[in-house]
C-alpha cells in the first residue's frame, strides 16, 4: 500500500469532501474548516478538516471561531486532530483554547478484499442487525463492553439502518449477545468504516473480534468498497496489524465542553 497516496484519498473523501454521517446531520464549511453539526437530539458535532497554514498564523482565529459557533448552539464538540495536520503545534493551541484530549488512536487502513476469512469460535454465530430487536441486542453488548448509553446507540443505529448507511452484526453465544460491531458505509467514497467493535469481557481473546472484522470486510467488498478504515485502540491495533491493516497516522479527539 502506498501510504501517502491512500492518506491523500482519505483526507479528500472523508474529511475535505465528507458527507454527513446521518440523515439529520449537516456538513458546513467555514473558510478552510469543515465541520459537522448533528441533530439537536444527539449525534456527532465537530471539526473534521481544518486546512490551516503550516506557520499557524490563521490557527488561533479558526479555533476561536469554532468555539464561538458551537457555543452559540449550546453544543459540546470535538476537533478531530490527525498526526499530519498543520500547524504542527495545533494540539497545543487546542489545549490553550480549552479543549481536552482523549486517548490517541491509530488510523488504520486495509484493502477490504485482502482481509483473511476468520470464522467465529465454536458455539458462536453471527447475526445481522436489521430491526429493532437486533438493535436492542447490539445496545446490550455496548452497554456491557463500553458502558455506553443505550439511547444514543439505539437512535443512531435505527436512523442509519433506515438510511441504508450501515451494516451491523451481533455475535451470539446461544441466546446471549457477546459481541457486536458495525460497518459505516460512506456513499461516493472508497472507504467503509469499522466502528463500535466490542466484546463482553468473558469472551475476549477468543477470536470473536477477528470474526467480526472478516464479516464486515466481506460486506464491504459486496458493496463495492475498496478500503476498510478504523480508528484503532491499543487493544485492537495488534489484531488489525496481523489481519493486514496498515497504520497511516494517529488521530486524537480534542473535546470542548
Amino acid at each position: 500500500m502506498n501510504r501517502a497516496e491512500v492518506m491523500a484519498v482519505f483526507d479528500r473523501e472523508l474529511r475535505r469532501e465528507v458527507v454527513a454521517d446521518g440523515p439529520d446531520a449537516v456538513i458546513e464549511r467555514d473558510g478552510d474548516v469543515v465541520r459537522q453539526v448533528g441533530p439537536e437530539s444527539g449525534g456527532w458535532n465537530g471539526v473534521l478538516w481544518s486546512g490551516l497554514r503550516g506557520d499557524g498564523e490563521d490557527a488561533d482565529a479558526a479555533i476561536a471561531a469554532q468555539v464561538r459557533y458551537f457555543g452559540a448552539l449550546g453544543r459540546a464538540f470535538e476537533w478531530k486532530l490527525y498526526g499530519h495536520d498543520q500547524p504542527a503545534d495545533l494540539g497545543s493551541r487546542l489545549l490553550a483554547a480549552g479543549f481536552t484530549p482523549e486517548p490517541a488512536e491509530a488510523l488504520m487502513v486495509a484493502r477490504a478484499a485482502g482481509i483473511p476469512d476468520a470464522p467465529p469460535p465454536d458455539g458462536v454465530r453471527l447475526v445481522p442487525v436489521t430491526d429493532q430487536d437486533g438493535v436492542e441486542l447490539l445496545a446490550d453488548v455496548h452497554e456491557s463492553a463500553f458502558g455506553a448509553g443505550r439511547v444514543h446507540i439505539r437512535e443512531r443505529l435505527l436512523a442509519q439502518l433506515a438510511a441504508g448507511t450501515v451494516v451491523a452484526v451481533v455475535a451470539m453465544a446461544g441466546d446471549v449477545p457477546i459481541s457486536a460491531a458495525r460497518l459505516d458505509l460512506n456513499p461516493g467514497t472508497r472507504f467503509a468504516g469499522l466502528w463500535g467493535g466490542g466484546t463482553v469481557p468473558e469472551w475476549r481473546r477468543r477470536g470473536v473480534y477477528r470474526a467480526l472484522v472478516a464479516y464486515r470486510a466481506r460486506e464491504a467488498v459486496a458493496r463495492g468498497y475498496e478500503y476498510l478504515q478504523v480508528d484503532a485502540s491499543d487493544q485492537s491495533r495488534p489484531i488489525l496489524l496481523r489481519l493486514g491493516f496498515t497504520e497511516l497516522t494517529t488521530t486524537t479527539p480534542y473535546v470542548h465542553p
